[in-house]
């Protein structure tokens, strides 16, 4: 699959997914550490993709996104933004509100035992 193609599948497959540097638990920047904090702080699923281990993603997705930097957070399909602006919106709370707004319409019930 071409990477192209592999990030547009991501994207659409995961209603919220970060593009990062590291994993959340195991960050390897200061940056991406600070949005896995936001996004583990809102208590919500999220994928992510390590873009250190997917070097065709991280020189494809800047272009494709047309946004040179990572972390990058995706929801339902579009670029929110990186660290300045994610930090921004969760001091504000709307970053929380879109978080949680978008998992509640993915989540799936269990069913009753």
């Amino acid at each position: 699959m071409e990477t192209l193609e592999k990030i547009k599948q991501q994207i659409a497959e995961n209603p919220i997914i970060v593009y990062m540097k590291g994993s959340p638990k195991l960050p390897s920047c200061g940056f991406s550490s600070q949005v896995a904090q936001l996004m583990i702080n809102m208590g919500e699923q999220f994928a992510y993709v390590d873009i250190l281990q997917h070097p065709d993603i991280r020189s494809e997705l800047p272009k494709f996104a047309n946004w040179p930097t990572f972390p990058q957070l995706w929801v339902e399909g579009e670029l929110i933004g990186g660290c300045d602006i994610l930090t921004e919106m969760y001091q504000k709370g709307e970053l929380q509100t879109l978080v949680k707004e978008v998992a509640a319409k993915y989540k799936t019930d269990e069913p009753q035992a």
